[in-house]
């Protein structure tokens, strides 16, 4: 089942889609290009949030206005939560897991590197028993040194690659490192809109082995509840 597990297709939560018309269209383009399940996954920043349960309420009533008209219905809410200082320590935090699994998308943060952002993914793994999936691992190549992105890479969480990564030389190569030394890794679009950041499945289903797609497709199945 083709499974798509970052995007940003509930209307007026982030900085993705900004209207439920835009949500639509986006699901009917992933439909038509092969996606069969949804992880929608909106920013997820701390320190804007008066609370977990306050964005969860926000997150509902974004998915509440689109859900029955979805091209696709079979649609997973979670959340792209910043890595911040303290975030293992937020109040119910593991709430913000993909629903129906042990999966929390965690984002480093695009600044240089610190020790204490592996310790709250650390923290948030071992003290909530969540299987952490990294986001995106390819984009940190402007902020980190070879050896930081080594340590990324060497963590025991899924790794998330966005399908655009196959587009770039240098992203590319991070992305083919990853599929073929770790048995834990999943596509996502990151998808934002329907103009310069639209769902591009077509991208991935043209540069990637059919094995690798059932690889990251398996790692929902893995982590249910």
């Amino acid at each position: 089942m083709l499974t798509e597990y970052h995007c940003h297709i509930l209307p007026g939560i982030d900085d993705g889609s900004d209207s439920a018309e835009t949500s639509l269209k986006m699901v009917e383009q992933m439909k038509h290009q092969g996606v069969e399940r949804i992880v929608a996954t909106p920013h997820f920043y701390a320190h804007r949030e008066k609370s977990v349960a306050n964005f969860l309420a926000k997150r509902q009533v974004a998915f509440a206005s689109i859900k029955d008209n979805m091209a696709i219905q079979d649609v997973h809410l979670g959340a792209e939560v910043a890595i911040e200082h303290g975030i293992s320590e937020l109040p119910d935090i593991e709430k913000l897991a993909v629903e129906g699994t042990r999966i929390i998308l965690l984002e480093f943060p695009y600044r240089p590197y610190e020790k204490w952002m592996s310790e709250e993914v650390y923290n948030i793994a071992a003290e909530y028993k969540l299987k952490v999936m990294l986001a995106h691992v390819h984009r940190y190549l402007p902020y980190y040194s070879k050896d930081e992105i080594e340590t990324i890479l060497s963590s025991k969480a899924i790794l998330q690659i966005n399908n655009e990564a196959f587009t770039s030389w240098k992203e590319k190569k991070i992305a083919k490192k990853v599929m073929t030394e770790h048995t834990h890794f999943a596509f996502g679009s990151d998808a934002h809109n329907m103009t310069d950041r639209k769902p591009n499945w077509d991208i991935l289903r043209k540069k990637v082995k059919a094995e690798d797609v059932e690889v990251s497709d398996s790692m929902f199945e893995r982590y249910c509840l």
